[in-house]
């Protein structure tokens, strides 16, 4: 399976500690099958930080063996389970007490899922503040168009990457 990887710089070794916690599956390197999701993140990247917009491209071994070894956790749609996992990561470092059902210690070695986008920052601050009820958030859900993304947290997991190549974007 082809996974991209938008970026400002070309990957070919990833390091786990360059990135950041917060975020929707917790600390770990996110790529998608989605190409052009990959080229406007590598577009946004190369604006926030400079460089130019690279698209990293990796091919994904998911049919070996070594993936049964894995802990895997997958969510095939939106949905109270993913909403509440996600909010846990993303507030990880604001949490005092680590929630069960999160990533926060990268129990999971791939996580992969919906993209928690823009569209539903809103709709998990209102569920967050208590103003929304979780059916109104995985109702309010169903209606947004949704990527995916696949999330890499450890080395083993990195092992199952192999990087193809990269392009301008």
């Amino acid at each position: 399976m082809i996974l991209y990887h938008g970026s400002n710089t070309d990957i070919d070794c990833i390091d786990l500690s360059k990135y950041r916690p917060n975020k929707d599956f917790g600390k770990g390197f996110y790529l998608t099958t989605i190409r052009e999701q990959a080229e406007r993140m590598a577009q946004r990247v190369a604006r926030m930080f400079g460089g130019d917009p690279i698209l990293n491209i990796y091919d994904f071994c998911d049919a070996s063996d070594d993936l049964e070894k894995l802990h895997i956790r997958r969510f095939d749609s939106p949905s109270e389970e993913w909403a509440k996992f996600v909010i846990a990561n993303r507030n990880a470092t604001r949490l005092k007490v680590m929630q069960e059902d999160s990533n926060i210690d990268c129990q999971f070695d791939i996580v992969v899922g919906p993209i928690a986008n823009d569209d539903l920052a809103l709709l998990f601050r209102q569920f967050s503040e208590g103003t929304i009820s979780v059916t109104t958030l995985v109702n309010e859900m169903k209606f947004k168009k949704l990527t995916d993304q696949y999330s890499f947290h450890t080395e083993k997991a990195l092992a199952l990457l192999r990087k193809k190549e990269s392009e301008h974007v």
